[in-house]
């Protein structure tokens, strides 16, 4: 997916759209960990660590019972 900067008053935005938030369950109040080698940009939600133990156990029911 290719995308472009949006002008946001006196900066430049990256909209990132529904689907992919929710799949990344990401809402305006996530934040984030920005990262870069001087060429690529890395942003990398920071997760509760009492709710992902949360995720990861609810995926790990889901992966027994459904295979």
């Amino acid at each position: 997916m290719q995308k472009t900067l949006t002008k946001h008053g006196n900066s430049y935005a990256l909209v990132i759209e529904k689907p992919i938030l929710e799949l990344l369950r990401i809402t305006p109040d996530t934040p984030f960990e920005i990262m870069s080698d001087g060429q690529c940009l890395v942003l990398t939600p920071v997760r509760d660590a009492k709710e992902e133990k949360k995720f990861q156990k609810s995926l790990e029911s889901i992966h027994t019972r459904f295979g």
